[in-house]
This record gives C-alpha cells, sequence and structure tokens, in this order.
C-alpha cells in the first residue's frame, strides 16, 4: 500500500507512527524548533511515548531531525509526555513530565502515578543531556491527585515561572505556578482555577500579548453544548488579569485541535501551534493503515482583536508559497489541485461545497462545517457562532483543512481524506480568489 496517500504539503507530521502535542516550541540558535510527542512503534499511540524533533530555519523548510527523548530511566519510564522549553544564552533547557506507573492495585488517580518534572539541556535540540529530576508528587500541594503535568516555562520579573496542569482529588482542574531563580529549584506560588469546569487542566500557557496576558489550557470534562465545548475535549484560554480568570474562549471550533503551545519569534510575534487530532474521537484518520497518524498544524500568528479576543493566521511565511491568483466567480465550480489557498471577503449568506461532501455554510450569524460522506471519516458537523463574518480564508492541504473566518476571529480546524490529489470548490452567494501553493520542503527520514 502506497505510505504517501494523503502524505501532506505544508503540515509536519510523522514519518511512521503517532504524532499528538507540539512540545518545547522554540527559537533557537538561527532555528525554529519543534518538539512532539511521537510513538513510533505504532500508528494507535501504542508502545514507547518519546519526543520527535523538527528544526527549521524559515517555518518553510523542515527536517525531522528523528526521536530525541525517550522513556528511559525510573523517573520517566511509562512516557516523555508534554513539557515546553525556554533559551539562555548558549543552552536550551527543556522541562517535560516524566510519566510512571506502578504496579499493584492503584486506580492512577488518587495512587500509583508518579508525575515528575524533569530538566533536560541541550546545544542544538538534537544531542541531550542526562535527565533531572526538579519535581515529583512530594512536591505538590495535597489537594492534587496523581495528574499533574504539562510544565511550561516563561520568564517573568526576572524569575523563571513554570505553570503545570493538574486534577484535585475533588476532580477539579487547576493550574499550579511554581517560580525559580535557577531553573533547578522549584517553589510553589499559587493555584489557580475556576468553579465547575472540569476535572483535569492540561497543556497550560500563560503568555503576554500586547501588554495583555492570557492563560491557555485544555480542560478535560466540560459539558458540551450545540455551538461550543463540541469536541470531546476542550481547547482554550482564558484572559488573566490580578491572579483571576475573565471570559474562557475556545481556539478552535473544529474537529482536529488539541494541546497548542505558543511561542514568540525573534521580531515579536506570538506564534501557536495545536495537535491537528484529539484524543478518544468518535472518528477516525484513515492512515492507520498506512502505518502513520495525525499532523501539526500551521504555525499561525496570534493577536488581539478589536473584540478583545484572540484571532489566529497563518504565519506570513506561509503567503510565500502562493502561486498566481485563480479568481472562481459567484455560482461557479472549479477544480483544483491540492494544496490551495482560497480567500474571500463575504457580506450575508454565503456557501461553499469541497469535493461534493463538505459543506461550509454561513446565515444568520452561525457557521457550519458539514460533511456529508465517507471523505470525514465519521466526522459529521461542527459550529461557530459569529455575530458578523466579513472574510473567510481556508488553507487546503492533501488531507486538512484550516479555515479561518473574520480575520480569524474564529478558525475550525478538520482532517479529511479525499480520493484524488483535486478537488472540486463551489462557491454561492461568493467570488473567491485562489492561490495554488507549492509545498513546503519537508524532509523526513526513517530512523
Amino acid at each position: 500500500m502506497n505510505n504517501d496517500k494523503w502524505r501532506q504539503k505544508l503540515h509536519l507530521e510523522p514519518q511512521k507512527g503517532w504524532l499528538n502535542d507540539p512540545n518545547g516550541l522554540c527559537y533557537f540558535k538561527g532555528k525554529y524548533h519543534v518538539f512532539f510527542q511521537y510513538s513510533p512503534d505504532s500508528p494507535l499511540g501504542e508502545g514507547r511515548k518519546c519526543w520527535g524533533h523538527y528544526e527549521s530555519p524559515d517555518l518553510l523548510n523542515w527536517e525531522f531531525t528523528g526521536t530525541v527523548l525517550y522513556p528511559d530511566t525510573p523517573y520517566d519510564k511509562d512516557g516523555v509526555f508534554s513539557g515546553s522549553a525556554i533559551c539562555t544564552d548558549d543552552t536550551m533547557h527543556l522541562f517535560y513530565t516524566g510519566n510512571v506507573m506502578e504496579d499493584g492495585d492503584h486506580d492512577y488517580v488518587t495512587s500509583g502515578r508518579g508525575a515528575n518534572v524533569l530538566h533536560v539541556t541541550t546545544k542544538d535540540g538534537k544531542v541531550m543531556s542526562g535527565k533531572k529530576l526538579v519535581l515529583e508528587n512530594k512536591d505538590y500541594p495535597s489537594y492534587c491527585s496523581c495528574h499533574v503535568r504539562d510544565p511550561k516555562i516563561y520568564s517573568e520579573q526576572g524569575k523563571y515561572k513554570m505553570v503545570l496542569g493538574a486534577r484535585t482529588l475533588e476532580d477539579k482542574g487547576c493550574v499550579m505556578i511554581y517560580s525559580s531563580d535557577d531553573l533547578e529549584n522549584w517553589v510553589f506560588e499559587e493555584k489557580i482555577t475556576t468553579e465547575n469546569f472540569g476535572f483535569m487542566w492540561e497543556c497550560p500557557d500563560l503568555f503576554e500579548i500586547s501588554g495583555r496576558k492570557f492563560l491557555s489550557l485544555s480542560p478535560q470534562g466540560v459539558p458540551h453544548h450545540k455551538v461550543i465545548f463540541q469536541n470531546v475535549y476542550s481547547s482554550g484560554y482564558f484572559k488573566f488579569s490580578e491572579d483571576s480568570l475573565g471570559r474562557y474562549t475556545e481556539w478552535d471550533c473544529g474537529f482536529d485541535w488539541y494541546a497548542p503551545q505558543t511561542f514568540e519569534t525573534p521580531d515579536g510575534r506570538r506564534i501557536i501551534i495545536g495537535w491537528m487530532g484529539i484524543g478518544d474521537i468518535p472518528y477516525s484518520n484513515p492512515t492507520v493503515a498506512l502505518g502513520w497518524q495525525h499532523c501539526l498544524t500551521l504555525p499561525r500568528e496570534v493577536r488581539v482583536n478589536e473584540h478583545g479576543t484572540l484571532s489566529q493566521l497563518p504565519c506570513t511565511e506561509i503567503n510565500s508559497l502562493r502561486e498566481d491568483e485563480i479568481i472562481i466567480a459567484d455560482g461557479s465550480c472549479e477544480k483544483f489541485k491540492l494544496p490551495f489557498d482560497l480567500t474571500a471577503e463575504v457580506s450575508g449568506k454565503y456557501e461553499i461545497i469541497i469535493d461534493k461532501d463538505i459543506v461550509l455554510h454561513y446565515e444568520n450569524g452561525l457557521f457550519e462545517l458539514k460533511f456529508l460522506g465517507m471523505v470525514g471519516f465519521g466526522r459529521d458537523i461542527r459550529y461557530a457562532e459569529m455575530d458578523n463574518c466579513n472574510d473567510i480564508r481556508i488553507i487546503a492541504d492533501t488531507s486538512s483543512l484550516e479555515i479561518y473566518l473574520d480575520k480569524g476571529r474564529k478558525v475550525l480546524s478538520t482532517r479529511f481524506y479525499p480520493d484524488s490529489k483535486e478537488v472540486s470548490v463551489l462557491v454561492r452567494g461568493l467570488s473567491a480568489q485562489i492561490y495554488p501553493m507549492r509545498a513546503m520542503n519537508i524532509t523526513l527520514r526513517d530512523e
């Protein structure tokens, strides 16, 4: 069977096995570094839980350098789980959760699970130092369960800070903030939570844009509704001020988005990358039969918009991959080779139908992404509620769609699996510009 069927031109994927959370995102010594949760032994995520690594000089030319962290110590024997990077002078510091599952009669919530924070250094993102244990279960507050993970490191007012996601013994999600002067000795500072918002908060990320703070996280156990919290697990952000949480807003309303992480570029842009996948889903990805599964989203620039929420658009570098514009008129249906970039200004009701079975429809403040046929492999419908929608942009890759509404105020990400590298596009209520796109240079290699 052709292993390259549905291989993408613009998105980072594993050569084999399973990819999930982006980790350790940073710019270091002239290169962007993207680590990711990686199970090289199985496309279903079974076997060893490692970190894989991509690097790039420009967000366009990427090289997979291989598996760089393995579960090979007593502190991470059952998985190198998620974490982050911070760079000082000529050293990249990586922090991650080392997962340990103890033998015996345990529920692995209140007992039997070790949640260790490990510290590793590297000079190039590929060759790692030895691993140092900096936090373990006894270092967490007594109200914590065994579920504490995903350290995100940042600096603030001359100190290093670490934000950790947790589940309390009362099954309430929270994040905990630790501080350090030297990246080695960490002191607990405070817990941040809010009432009735899930049982576990994963992948926290506390950052600042335009002088405003935001706390990103992926809460588990939030009740589902028609137009919000539609996925099995949510992922979004709170406005954060005076150590209090404001309104929660989801990052992405599509089928495939979870566990995002942000970092800052040398020119001061805040970039976010998410896992274009999610756990425990009722739909599927046919690449499992080809020996691999999942991808990361495009790097997206995050900005504060006029509504005080955050907008996302593909990083500016992506525009350099566009080829000559093709106009598709209102009411027309034409075929285009994947990948392409569609943009359109809109006013009122409109509809775009891709590959005959994917319907994008906006009317009366509600956007719908609907799968009618097998191309979605079990995906059905997702909604985005918007008071107005002045434009739409769609990055269509070989097996994914990233849909940006109203300059990225709302975003929907999804996988789809067409039979051909060429799809039909029908537009109603708008005319669109379509830019065929050149592929990124993505170098994969077997290990």
